[in-house]
């Protein structure tokens, strides 16, 4: 029986969502590394707080995002 040249089609798209999370997640880890001090300082400013609640919805939605596509397809 010969070996397969190519995996498979789902052994393709695990791998795909992988590489997808590996790549984007040190991204985001360090935009957040970054945003911590706005997320300490911004609650103490003038309408700071409203910001700081725009920021972690994007950090949140960005997450959902990047979780919710590297799902494999039903």
């Amino acid at each position: 029986m010969p070996l397969p040249v190519f995996p498979s089609p789902r052994v393709l798209g695990a791998l795909q969502r992988v590489l997808l999370v590996a790549l984007l997640a040190p991204g985001m880890l360090v935009a957040v590394i970054a945003a911590v001090p706005a997320l300490l300082v911004l609650p103490f400013v003038t309408g700071g707080t409203e910001r700081c609640i725009k920021l972690l919805s994007a950090y949140t939605k960005y997450a959902r995002t990047l979780l919710t596509g590297s799902r494999p397809a039903p």
